[in-house]
């Protein structure tokens, strides 16, 4: 068996590596990295919702991306992209910089690596908010949409039901879709029981017992295992009602509440484990949160050491559970402060800088999810989601060309990694490093073939790598 040697890291870390001869397909279990993972969740009231909601989103994200960031430059800025602050600001320099970059991108990123990374983001959050602007919908009964009389909740029931069942059955509805009710506990609970049967009643008849694939009830201010039971009972009931797949409807679990992350937040352990197998991701409600604390309202923002220890609590839970974790909402919205037909120049501005401020703010507390491991957030208006995708591209495009040389020589050497005097001690980083690519391939920013194509294998190849099973020596 012979080895090989392999400089990573710090200076003086080397990776001593086993080259074990042999079919890698029948060492590696086979891994299915082909599941989707939705990196946003839109969140609207169901007084609103219509079965073209999705795409004005699209449209009205689009618009105003195009009218506050005609181009990469301007964007990028915006945002403040990370590495980008050496773009040029005067508007014909910035000009010339796009149509040079648009015309050779492959040399641009060459050159002006900066350059390239903007104009990708901006190129790819474009043609995202024209195909699938919204990936994950859920139309809301509870903050969302606020109390109203029993006969307008009733309607609006029965009429958004009839309107996802309509985007349904054309083939429009988003890759994954819900409802949130209201809670299930206290005097709210009469109320969220009979808007979530008039919902599902009343879509369940429209598409003669079909349901879509990944639709979920997300059940806010969860304080214990009952109200988790209640709500596995009712879908149990519809099910049975509608001879649906036994618990083919997912549970979402909103952690809000100190309640359940009393005991080092092994009690969001019970309530998922009181869903009975249904719960495919915790959501954090931030605000809820940080004001059942008493924190003053100034400072109830999502960088609030108190929702990053929340987080890591979920973080762990989910990590033992399987499922997936969705950070909470920002409530800056990039939106305009004035809305008349004629505006001076001094509103038109003060619009520009209301936008900015708004996709700056919303880019930052994505991009910090995304570094503590939230992969999903909450959108509220459409013109966040231009922030949203531009963040998870960039974190993305920002860590490919490093890691994929990494990872294509471990894959060549076939490895594993032996502890020698103080070198590197396993397959970790290597590991690390796959987990990242098949992340991007979860969160739609590569295929598998581009993800197979960038580390030297094919989409197969990809699929079945599996540095887990490697042990050290």
């Amino acid at each position: 068996m012979s080895k090989t040697i392999i400089t990573e890291g710090d200076e003086g870390v080397q990776l001593i590596i086993k080259n074990r001869k042999g079919d890698r397909k029948k060492r590696n279990a086979a891994k299915d990295v082909s599941a989707r993972s939705p990196v946003q969740v839109l969140y609207g009231g169901a007084d609103r919702y219509s079965a073209s909601t999705p795409e004005k989103m699209g449209k009205i994200a689009l618009a105003t991306l195009k009218t506050y960031a005609p181009n990469f430059v301007e964007f990028a800025q915006a945002v403040r992209l990370p590495g980008t602050e050496t773009l040029p600001g005067f508007p014909a320099a910035a000009e010339k910089l796009v149509e040079q970059v648009t015309k050779n991108p492959v040399r641009a990123k060459e050159e002006d690596r900066a350059a390239w990374l903007a104009w990708s983001v901006y190129e790819k959050v474009a043609d995202k908010l024209a195909a699938e602007p919204v990936e994950d919908l859920r139309i809301d009964f509870e903050d969302g949409y606020g109390f109203r009389p029993d006969e307008e909740e009733d309607k609006d029931a029965k009429r958004s039901a009839m309107q996802i069942a309509q985007a349904f059955l054309e083939g429009s509805l988003t890759a994954f879709s819900g409802i949130r009710i209201k809670p299930l506990s206290g005097n709210t609970y009469a109320r969220a029981v009979s808007t979530y049967k008039l919902f599902t009643e009343t879509f369940l008849n429209e598409t003669n017992g079909r349901l879509p694939e990944n639709f979920v009830v997300t059940l806010p201010k969860v304080t214990g295992k009952k109200d988790v039971k209640e709500l596995v009972s009712l879908l149990k009931r519809t099910e049975k009602d509608f001879g649906l797949r036994s618990g083919s409807i997912g549970i979402e679990l909103l952690t809000e509440t100190p309640e359940v992350m009393k005991n080092g937040g092994s009690e969001i352990d019970s309530i998922v484990e009181a869903a009975k197998g249904r719960c495919t991701s915790i959501h954090f409600g931030a605000y809820d949160f940080t004001s059942a604390l008493g924190i003053a309202p100034a400072y109830q923002r999502l960088d609030h050491p108190a929702c990053d220890l929340a987080r890591q609590y979920m973080q762990l839970a989910a990590a033992r559970l399987g499922i997936r974790v969705s950070d909470s909402v920002t409530t800056l919205l990039p939106v305009e402060v004035h809305r008349e037909k004629k505006l001076s120049a001094v509103q038109k501005n003060e619009n520009r800088r209301s936008v900015h401020d708004g996709w700056r703010t919303h880019f930052a507390n994505v991009t910090n999810a995304l570094r503590n491991g939230f992969y999903q957030g909450w959108d509220v208006h459409p013109n966040q989601l231009s922030a949203r995708y531009a963040a998870v591209y960039a974190f993305f495009y920002d860590q490919l060309d490093e890691f994929a040389p990494r990872l294509r020589r471990f894959i060549d050497a076939s490895t594993q990694a032996v502890l020698t005097g103080t070198t590197f001690d396993d397959a970790a980083s290597a590991n690390g490093i796959l987990n990242f690519f098949r992340k991007a391939v979860e969160c739609s920013v590569l295929t598998e073939d581009e993800a197979g194509e960038l580390i030297g294998c094919s989409a197969a190849e990809f699929r079945e790598l599996d540095f887990e099973r490697f042990g050290s020596v």
